[in-house]
């Protein structure tokens, strides 16, 4: 099966959060919905689903979610812990099937599948390319990966995600200089911002959300650029993503 771009119908900005918890003080400027999802919708065309990274979800689950949103709307998922962090990818295979056949019920409301990787796990070229081929050979789905070992910040392993089209997280904060810009497969970007200093706390302030918005135009030239705000820890995330959206629309009014 080929790999794929994320869906060339899509615009050229995605932003939204971990998760589509909407804090009180900022509920009252989403549309009106049955569900959190479906307001969450009214303002954002993209969430990434990090509760699957805990547990495998029913496919009615994940059908009852892509049933909930509009045509556009996208859904980022994240691969679950066993195959990251328990396997480390080794010998990981055989768990793919399980989590695809509940994922495969979006649709094409799927837009990418997310694998973060523990602060431990050293780079293994051998294996990750033997668990990039067993996933490609079961989806063509966008895939970003956000390894979090120094290992992996180099030529070598960039042409590994290449060579899978893979595209490498860029995230913040930023374990080592390498690890803030997008890497891998360029034919999209996908940024994840976790809160500085304190993690998944604190909020970003204006200058730096106007510095992502200059960084994600700029890699917008290559292809689709992605960002989730994973800030949620005190309900920074959907505030943060607007601001950040508002000032991409400004950019392309421009």
């Amino acid at each position: 099966m080929k790999p794929q771009a994320p869906s060339q119908r899509a615009p050229t900005f995605r932003v939204g959060c971990a998760g589509w918890s909407l804090p009180s003080r900022d509920a009252a400027g989403f549309g009106e919905g049955a569900s959190t999802l479906q307001r969450y919708a009214t303002r954002f065309g993209l969430v990434e689903i990090n509760s699957s990274f805990y547990r495998l979800h029913k496919p009615e689950t994940y059908a009852r979610w892509a049933q909930s949103v509009p045509e556009g709307f996208r859904f980022s998922v994240k691969m679950p812990q066993a195959i990251s962090h328990e396997h480390g990818l080794k010998g990981a295979g055989p768990l793919l099937a399980p989590f695809m056949e509940g994922v495969e019920q979006l649709g094409d409301r799927l837009g990418a599948l997310l694998l973060q990787l523990p602060p431990r796990l050293a780079y293994d070229g051998r294996t990750a390319s033997a668990f990039f081929r067993a996933l490609r050979r079961r989806s063509a789905v966008a895939v970003a990966c956000e390894p979090r070992h120094d290992s992996w910040f180099t030529d070598r392993a960039d042409a590994m995600m290449v060579k899978h089209d893979i595209a490498r997280v860029a995230a913040d904060p930023a374990r080592c200089p390498q690890a803030a810009t997008p890497g891998g497969a360029r034919h999209w970007s996908y940024w994840r911002w976790h809160g500085r200093p304190r993690m998944y706390y604190s909020s970003y302030a204006e200058d730096e959300l106007r510095g992502l918005a200059a960084k994600a135009r700029q890699a917008a030239q290559q292809g689709p650029a992605w960002v989730i705000l994973d800030n949620t820890a005190h309900g920074h995330a959907v505030p943060n993503a607007l601001r950040l959206q508002a000032l991409l629309a400004e950019n392309a009014d421009a």
